[in-house]
């Protein structure tokens, strides 16, 4: 049986930039809300700091997320992380341990 695995990622934008990435991530939502194994993406923003961007993902399993992460929608953010981002995006994995609410 697969085991929910989730990400919570954390995407700091140059503030000269945030409206870009802003557009780059937004349009990341409905292809990986899309895609096999996807149970939920959910795009956030922090309230006091509109620089800071947050993504919450859970998926079915470990390899749903790995072939997520091959999509080539994916692609426009990968090759400008440089130029878009202030620091190193921050990304945590879950394995989770408690049943998904229904």
């Amino acid at each position: 049986m697969a085991v929910p695995y989730t990400v919570i990622g954390t995407i700091v934008a140059k503030p000269e930039t945030r409206e870009e990435l802003q557009a780059i991530l937004s349009g990341f939502v409905e292809p990986t809300r899309a895609e096999e194994g996807c149970i939920n993406y959910d795009f956030h923003v922090d309230a006091a700091d509109l620089c800071v961007f947050m993504f919450y993902e859970n998926w079915r399993s470990k390899d749903d997320l790995d072939r997520h992460l091959a999509m080539p929608h994916l692609k426009p953010l990968f090759g400008r992380l440089d130029d878009l981002v202030a620091r190193p995006v921050d990304v945590r994995r879950f394995v989770m341990l408690s049943r998904m609410a229904t």
